[in-house]
């Protein structure tokens, strides 16, 4: 909630050794499937404000950052495939069998570079999301192009935001809200999404009764 003054107090303790712990963060928490609770979204926007009053260097932040990112989600997929072996290699579970791996691969065949790039916004889901599309066995050659644009896109636009933002004396004074309000943004594609499947699954099912 105060990551900006945590923030602050690293960069004026460890100086240029910052990026290099920014930068293991932002790769544990998309690379890591047991790290998405490590801050994203609202660091990278308190990043920004640093950058802005010349305490982080902005070429450094959008040059080493996205890197780390598109690693991260590289990586998690890469161990999403290997779990994804052992996994579905057995018998059928009530999780792992192949039935559902069915629905997995052919919702990645589908929706694989939607999900890749746009769920990068969401926290969570950005964790899971490329795990989940290397137990699909979704293609490395289809998934590295979204993971960059993707990886790249996030760190851009939080960076950004809060370079031009983030010092404007209402949200330096409040910030938590700005992270609530951050968190809560990201939510909303989810919430769409669900009521949008909600509403179809009730069409269908309207359907079915008018015939």
């Amino acid at each position: 909630m105060h990551i900006d003054k945590h923030l602050t107090a690293l960069v004026a303790s460890h100086g240029p050794l910052v990026y290099g712990l920014i930068a293991v963060i932002i790769f544990s928490e998309v690379g890591l499937v047991v790290a998405p609770f490590l801050p994203g979204d609202s660091m990278l926007f308190a990043i920004g404000a640093l950058c802005a009053t010349d305490a982080m260097d902005l070429n450094i932040v959008l040059t080493l950052f996205p890197v780390a990112a598109i690693l991260g989600d590289n990586f998690n997929r890469l161990m999403g495939v290997w779990f994804g072996h052992k996994a579905f290699s057995g018998k059928d579970g009530l999780f792992f069998n192949q039935k559902n791996l069915n629905k997995a691969h052919a919702f990645y065949e589908k929706h694989g570079p939607k999900a890749v790039t746009l769920c990068r916004f969401i926290p969570f889901f950005r964790t899971y999301i490329p795990f989940i599309a290397g137990m699909a066995e979704m293609k490395w050659r289809a998934f590295l192009p979204w993971s960059i644009l993707g990886g790249a896109g996030w760190v851009f636009a939080c960076t950004i935001a809060g370079y031009f933002f983030g010092n404007i004396p209402f949200i330096k004074n409040h910030f938590e809200l700005v992270v609530l309000s951050i968190i809560t943004i990201s939510l909303i594609p989810i919430v769409v999404e669900f009521f949008k499947s909600r509403s179809k699954s009730q069409l269908m099912k309207a359907d079915v009764v008018v015939d």
